[in-house]
């Protein structure tokens, strides 16, 4: 029996608190008390202020004095900076994965697109975090630390944008079956050493993604708060 993890209670009220953010159940802009989480989770505020600090430097939470927190709310400027940085980047991932996969990493993302379920309105922490793992999954297979660090790094923000679609998005079969698609096509150029292919198809998935599409939604959101 593998053992579990040793969470330090810092890391514990990280996790909760995140995982919190990511599941929608602490909403953009809703105040966060360190009294309140400290005794929600059985623990003393130390160790969430800790966690808090921790939140903030990632861009999940901003601090404005020692006791006040608040979830950070969802910008068209963030949502474009991300959308940016995917385009171009989860494209080259996907290349050089073609190019590069191991036959760990074919059987890593074989059982990760195997796990995967469509995000609808109605997607939890679990479907998210299997879209998560079958693009780390693509990612890893790249072998270039930093790009991997650098798409790993940004997929907790990413996850609100998602979010935020899936509250207002009229899911349809096609657009199920669309996605589904497009997570088969670009694992199997991967597998098949395809690095144009592979390239083209997650251009093309991040072109249509959920974050493009909130960042279309915010656009003018902002534009009426201007």
């Amino acid at each position: 029996m593998t053992p579990k993890p040793v969470f330090s209670k810092s890391e514990y009220a990280y996790e909760e608190i995140k995982q919190r953010i990511l599941a929608d159940e602490l909403h953009p802009g809703d105040p966060v008390s360190q009294e309140g989480i400290a005794a929600d989770l059985g623990i003393s505020t130390t160790p969430v202020r800790e966690a808090l600090k921790r939140l903030a430097s990632e861009g999940l939470m901003v601090l404005a004095t020692h006791r006040d927190a608040r979830v950070t709310e969802l910008t068209f400027a963030e949502a474009q900076s991300l959308y940016e940085v995917r385009l171009n980047l989860d494209p080259l991932a996907a290349r050089w994965a073609a190019e590069r996969r191991t036959e760990g990493d074919i059987a890593v993302i074989r059982e990760a697109v195997g796990t995967l379920h469509p995000l609808t309105g109605t997607a939890g922490v679990a479907a998210l975090n299997a879209h998560r793992g079958f693009h780390r999954s693509i990612y890893r297979a790249s072998h270039n630390a930093p790009m991997v660090e650098i798409l790993d790094g940004l997929w907790d923000k990413a996850d609100r944008y998602r979010q935020f679609t899936l509250k207002y998005r009229a899911d349809t079969e096609s657009e199920i079956e669309r996605v589904r698609g497009e997570h088969q096509d670009l694992a199997e150029a991967v597998i098949e050493g395809a690095g144009a292919r592979a390239e083209e198809v997650m251009r093309h998935h991040i072109s249509r993604s959920l974050g493009r599409r909130a960042m279309e939604r915010l656009r003018p959101q902002e534009d009426e708060n201007g």
